[in-house]
Parts: C-alpha cells; structure tokens; sequence
C-alpha cells in the first residue's frame, strides 16, 4: 500500500467528525459553536467532507507526513473554524473599529435601538403598510411618512424610495423626459462603485446640458442655457468630494430665482442629506434638508441610510403637486420600499422630532458628535479590557488621530478621536489584521504606525468584551 493511501485511510469518517463537532461545542456559547449546533445537517456533512476533501489535496502534495496529522484531536480546532466559515450566513456581523461612521463596505449606518425594535415588530407579524383601518379597505404606503416629513422639512409633502438613485431616477422620468436639464459640469458627480448620477439621468431619455467650468459655474450660464426643451434645473451636491481655491457656484435661492422665472423646476439632490447642522462638530456647514426646502428648491432627494442614520432608502420632498405626479407615475411600483424600511425609517424619523433626542439615539448622529475628550475615555477603558485578556501577546497604546464621516459626507473633513493601538508580540499587524478578518464576529481596524489601530468612535461599549477576546486569542494563537 502506498503512503498516500495508508494517509487516505487515516482521515476520519464524517459521522465520527460530526460527533467529534457536537461534543467539543457543546459548551461553547460563541458564534462559532452557534453557528455549527444550528446549521442544518446538510450543510454541516458538506462543510465537514470540504473539509476532508482539502486535507487529502495536502496529502497529495506532500504536506501531510503521518497519520497523527489526520487525528480528530489534531485537526478540531482547524475543522471547527472551517465548518463555522462554511455554515455561517453570508451576511455576518461586523464590529467597525475603523473609525468610518457611514461604512458603506459593511452597510452603511447602525440603526437606533427604536428603529431596530420597530423593524423586529414589523417582521414578525402583520402591519398597517396598506391597510385603510378607517375602511379596513386598501391604503398606500405611498403616503405613512408624509405628515412626519412634513413636519421635519417643512414641505408640503414627501415621498419614500428604495435609495437615492431611484428618487433621482423618478423624478427625471416624470418631469424632464425627452427634454433637457441644466446641470453645473462641476456636479456631473461619480460615487461609489463607479457609479454616475448623470448616467441615472439620461437613462430615462434626459438630455444633461452642462454649463460652467469643473470649478466656476456663474447664474449667467444657466439662464444663456435655458430655452424652450428645458424642463428643469438640476443641483446635485457633490458630498464626497470638493473643490478648493478658485471656485464659484450658484446659491440654492438665487438658481431657484432663475428657474422659477422661466417656469422651470429646480431640483436639489443632496445626496447623503442632513436634517441636522452639524457645524457644531467642527465640520463645514452643509446645507440642511429643511434650508433648501427654504431656498426654493421644488424637488428635494436625500438618502435614509447615511448622514440621516437610517435605513437604505431615498426620500423626496416638495411641492405637493410634483409628489402627486411622482405617485403616479408607474415606474414607482418598482422602486417602493417594503415594510421593514418604513418600519425603521419612521422610528429614526420620529427621534428627529427632538433634535437633542436625535443626537442622543441616533448611532450615526451621536458618532459625529462624540468628542475627542468622551473618546480618549473610552479608548482607555478599552485598552484595559484588551489588556486583560490578552497579556504580554501585545502592547497597548493610545494615541490621537481623526476619524472620518464616511459614504460621501463632508470629505476630507476629520473628526479629532483618539485610538487604541495593538502592537503583536509574535506577529506583524498586517498578520493580526488577517486573523481578525476571518473570525466571527469580524473586527475591523486598521494598520497605522506598525500597529492594528482600534477607533472607539465607531464602536458600541457592549462590544469591548468581544473585542478583548477576540484580539485575545488572536495574539496568543501568534504566540502558540
């Protein structure tokens, strides 16, 4: 019998590894043993021959020498990590150490606790989504929301989308198809993934008419642009990026002034959005939702999921009869959102009701207003707890740096914060980095000054203790 076969023999069956499984994570709590004792079956004996299939590619390549390298009691530990990657939910839980508040990679922004709880609510039972209970007839989603938006902007009605792109997508199809918009060259605008607003726009048969220069855009360009194909002017906020030094653009008020004279819609996309200054924070003063409603802008489009701190979705507000023929237009059937995004929009809505209450309950919100001060304090606690766990596997520092908005929202702008540094003792941090990226729940950093750098800013304080163990076993299995 050849080694190779004599090796192939030696790995053990899949009922004896299953068993093997079920006693080892029998007392275990973590996400690894939750994520193998509740897999189905199925799963768990495809995860497990995977499993097996891969160590036999080692023995035919020569890396497995002897049977004891096949040995359950060898291998477990490895066969438990794998199994757990293999059965876990493609969509997992992330702890945001990188100090990016609007994290578009793992989701955008963390909900408040009332919009979570009204979400849950949402999705465990029946709702009012479009239920008339006057009637007990049919209703329409298309107006839940309308009174608090109302009240919150100050316009005269709103309507919700399942993101920003397809309130910018409707809003063209039902005013300016088969005509031209005037948009400034310096707002032709690219964001994330490679994605362009203007190539939104002529997807719906617009013509863009572009006036100005990439940074000097005065009013007499629209109005030697505008003529009778014109169907409106187009603002778009260019949140993820600006311009510096010699730079020129139209006010809100005054491009309202140009394109209400001639009878035309201004239309105001802010991208990420705010109904908060937050000046305050040392950051610029962007314009509001509410102030461009004020300015005169007859069409307002921000997303949910960024500076608002809520759900992926696109709201629109305006002029009462431009809503209404939004609502008409049957292209919003396909861009409606469902109840669990009403469920959790409303919730982070109504705690803007009380502005201080918003800073308080809202993550994203309390994250931009969090002072260096309040984060150095919590950095120190987090290193203690750190410590503990992890002993002489690392040295622990703190250190001031900045943090960052993130998804598109004042760029190049930092927020002061103060960050717990991670230096291995037995490992490069680029190695740390790795090792914490594949367990679970993932935590993600970032490497600065030769070390994995934890910012408290965009942590919660419930996750210190799964952080300490995480880096924990992380160093010491460097160490091992």
């Amino acid at each position: 019998m050849s080694a190779h076969a004599e090796l192939f023999r030696a790995i053990p069956s899949t009922d004896k590894s299953l068993e093997a499984l079920r006693t080892a994570l029998e007392d275990r709590e973590d996400e690894e043993a939750l994520a193998i004792l509740t897999a189905p079956h199925i799963l768990l004996r495809e995860a497990v021959c995977a499993f097996w299939e891969g160590m036999r590619t080692r023995i035919r390549a020569g890396r497995v020498q002897s049977a004891d390298e096949l040995s359950l009691a060898t291998c477990l530990p490895k066969l438990v990590h794998s199994v757990a990657r293999a059965t876990s939910p493609a969509l997992h839980r992330v702890i945001n150490a990188s100090g990016v508040v609007i994290h578009t990679n793992t989701g955008r922004s963390v909900l408040a606790r009332e919009a979570a709880a009204a979400l849950q609510l949402a999705a465990s039972g029946y709702t009012t989504l479009e239920l008339d209970t006057a009637t007990g007839g049919r209703g329409s989603r298309n107006a839940l929301l309308s009174p608090l938006l109302r009240m919150l902007t100050g316009a005269e009605d709103a309507l919700v989308v399942n993101n920003n792109a397809a309130g910018v997508l409707l809003v063209m199809d039902t005013f300016c198809r088969g005509r031209e918009a005037i948009i400034s060259r310096g707002e032709l605008v690219e964001i994330g993934g490679s994605f362009r607003i203007p190539d939104v726009m002529r997807a719906t048969g617009v013509t863009l008419k572009e006036v100005g220069t990439t940074n000097r855009t005065h009013a007499e360009d629209y109005e030697a642009a505008i003529c009778e194909e014109t169907a409106a002017i187009v603002r778009v906020h260019t949140s993820n990026f600006r311009i510096v030094g010699f730079h020129k653009a139209v006010e809100t008020s005054e491009l309202a002034g140009i394109a209400h004279q001639k009878g035309l819609l201004l239309i105001n996309d802010l991208g990420s959005g705010s109904l908060i200054d937050f000046s305050g924070t040392g950051l610029p003063g962007e314009p509001t939702v509410q102030q461009s409603v004020t300015q005169g802008s007859d069409l307002v489009l921000f997303s949910g999921d960024k500076l608002l701190g809520g759900p992926q979705a696109g709201l629109i507000v305006g002029k009462a009869e431009l809503i209404a023929r939004l609502r008409r237009n049957p292209l919003l059937r396909a861009l409606r959102c469902d109840k669990l995004v009403y469920a959790a929009l409303e919730a982070t809505l109504r705690l803007y009701l009380d502005p201080a209450r918003a800073r308080e309950k809202v993550p994203t919100v309390r994250a931009i207003f969090a002072t260096q001060e309040e984060l150095g304090k919590r950095a120190a606690i987090l290193s203690e707890r750190i410590r503990e766990q992890a002993g002489d596997a690392c040295t622990l520092s703190l250190r001031t740096d900045s943090s960052r908005c993130g998804g598109g929202a004042f760029p190049e702008y930092p927020l002061p914060t103060v960050l717990c540094c991670v230096q291995p003792a037995a490992m490069q941090p680029d190695t740390l980095r790795t090792l914490l990226l594949d367990q679970r729940p993932v935590l993600l950093g970032r490497i600065e000054d030769n070390a994995f750098c934890l910012d408290v800013r965009t942590l919660q304080d419930e996750d210190f203790p799964v952080i300490a163990r995480l880096i924990g076993r992380a160093v010491h299995q460097g160490q091992a």
